[in-house]
């Protein structure tokens, strides 16, 4: 409860200083669409193309999963048409922040509404219906990682800018279509290139990031740890990858992109094993930021890395 009280005394004054902060901006005078993370940022920029400026609200180079808005974001935030957040379990202090803010004012866009969300329980993933309680397991929320929700945050998006600005509504839907038909090809090309692979068995010696990825494709996934990147894996739970590792005749384990591969290298050591990265995709460098990189490029790359760690046969 205090931390809701704060929020809203911070969202009170940044309101009332937000006057001050326009009188040293220049407003292009487009909508101003604020983003949580990178896949939402790179949908939405796609979408808006030059009808709108968008922006990520997590500084690149930053863990998505410990983020915590700053009073400087609330003001940026306050200031936007458009608020674009991926779901309650990602984004936990959204709610928050929203409840104090006048919803005429804002067009909120909960990108993961429609998805079927995954509930982890004891390193396995089950459909979760959102309407009951969690139990002992934890909702996965990476949910851009099967594409086909991928498609489902895009169409969230798209409706989002139509609602808030009608008249440029079918310049919207264009980009969005030729967004969807990316992705499209997208899921084609992965379903081609894992098709044939020595092994299906997806070890991961970080949090559980790809439960969504390896459903789709029917991979075998084990994480060292679970969904929160902040859990810390027992002296068993190390063991028992060591073990698997070897059982299953593995060659590569996967690490991922800002956390640290330390325990990753520590397993690769031990096992004689090579390490290869996974892009989660929850946020990006500065320089891959600043040089356009796209949600597809980072998937292409995921892609070719899953291939050579799953010794897959190219059709």
């Amino acid at each position: 409860m205090k931390l809701k009280f704060l929020l809203i005394f911070v969202l009170g004054m940044a309101v009332a200083l937000s006057g001050c902060v326009q009188q040293h901006q220049k407003p292009s005078g487009k909508p101003q669409v604020i983003t949580t993370l990178f896949p939402l940022y790179d949908f939405a920029r796609t979408i808006a193309g030059t009808k709108a400026d968008v922006r990520l609200l997590l500084p690149p180079g930053v863990e998505a999963h410990n983020f915590e808005p700053r009073p400087d974001d609330i003001v940026t935030i306050n200031k936007a048409q458009i608020f674009i957040y991926t779901n309650r379990y990602m984004e936990p202090w959204a709610a928050k922040i929203l409840s104090a803010i006048n919803p005429k004012k804002l067009q909120v866009v909960d990108a993961g509404e429609g998805v079927k969300y995954l509930k982890v329980e004891n390193g396995a993933e089950h459909e979760h219906d959102p309407g009951h309680q969690t139990g002992q397991g934890s909702v996965d929320p990476h949910i851009w990682l099967d594409f086909d929700n991928s498609q489902i945050i895009v169409r969230n998006i798209l409706a989002g800018f139509v609602a808030d600005d009608p008249p440029n509504a079918d310049y919207y839907r264009s980009n969005a279509a030729a967004l969807s038909e990316k992705l499209t090809d997208l899921d084609r090309r992965y379903r081609i290139g894992l098709a044939s692979c020595s092994t299906r068995v997806l070890l991961h010696g970080g949090h559980f990031t790809f439960g969504y990825l390896a459903r789709r494709y029917e991979l075998d996934y084990r994480a060292l740890s679970g969904v929160s990147s902040e859990s810390e894996p027992s002296a068993i739970q190390m063991a028992d990858m060591a073990k698997t590792i070897k059982k299953r005749g593995v060659h590569y384990l996967f690490t991922e992109e800002l956390l640290s591969p330390r325990l990753a290298e520590t397993l690769a050591a031990e096992t004689g094993v090579g390490i290869l990265k996974l892009h989660g995709a929850h946020n990006v460098s500065k320089e891959d930021l600043q040089h356009g990189v796209t949600f597809i490029d980072l998937m292409e790359l995921n892609l070719k890395n899953l291939q050579k760690g799953l010794a897959c046969r190219e059709k």
